[in-house]
């Protein structure tokens, strides 16, 4: 349950509140840029934000709070948004706050929730007619992202792309080595572990007739 300022409070109890939404996004070099969607520009915190810009509530509710959700949270069209900047990464995890206010008494306000913009793409040119779509992750985003590499036999690289080294391939790949040795000659850049112990490598033991020469266990193996 959120605490609503005094005079806020009165103004809904009265039918008479005079509500709009605010958003402001601190870039990664500490510009605050805002916009809200009321029909006139107004200035909050110090921050003009700008009518009309696209962002818009309902589509902020569905990514804005706690889950981490990757889903387009609206679409901004503004001049102090620019392709380059975006090219230089100066939105990427920056900071995103979402208000109510009371446009009439703008230090009346109730922070709604916060999260980060996971990324934010150019979208229909350049100049006047562009427009930016933002992807907006809630504060436990972080929770579901896999931070490192994971230790598996597959390859975790994509066919193809920079890791994996490839120009141009074409077929389809499983991502196991003797597929990346046999039918693309790759395995200098093969991104998995085969010689990784599987499960059964806690129940083997020694028994007569095992070949207990120190050799590779990847010889013969279908990994």
């Amino acid at each position: 349950m959120r605490n609503l300022p005094v005079l806020m409070t009165s103004a809904l109890e009265a039918g008479a509140a005079k509500l709009c939404h605010v958003w402001l996004i601190t870039r990664r070099d500490g510009v605050v840029l805002g916009f809200t969607d009321h029909d006139a520009d107004l200035t909050f915190q110090g921050v003009l934000c700008i009518a009309a810009t696209g962002l818009t509530k309902g589509a902020a509710q569905q990514t804005l709070g706690t889950e981490g959700s990757g889903a387009v949270s609206g679409i901004l069209s503004d001049g102090r948004i620019t392709p380059a900047d975006i090219e230089v990464g100066l939105y990427d995890e920056t900071a995103i706050r979402e208000y109510v206010i009371d446009w009439t008494s703008p230090d009346q306000f109730v922070l709604m929730s916060s999260g980060t913009l996971g990324r934010i793409e150019a979208r229909g040119g350049v100049g006047d007619g562009a427009s930016f779509v933002a992807h907006v992750e809630g504060p436990a985003a972080k929770l579901n992202r896999v931070i490192g590499r994971r230790f598996t036999h597959l390859c975790d690289a994509g066919l193809g792309d920079t890791r994996c080294g490839l120009s141009a391939p074409s077929g389809v790949c499983d991502k196991r080595y003797r597929t990346c040795r046999e039918v693309y000659a790759n395995t200098h850049n093969f991104r998995g572990f085969p010689d990784l112990p599987g499960e059964d490598f806690l129940t083997l033991y020694p028994r007569a007739g095992d070949a207990l020469d120190g050799a590779s266990r990847r010889q013969g193996s279908g990994r």
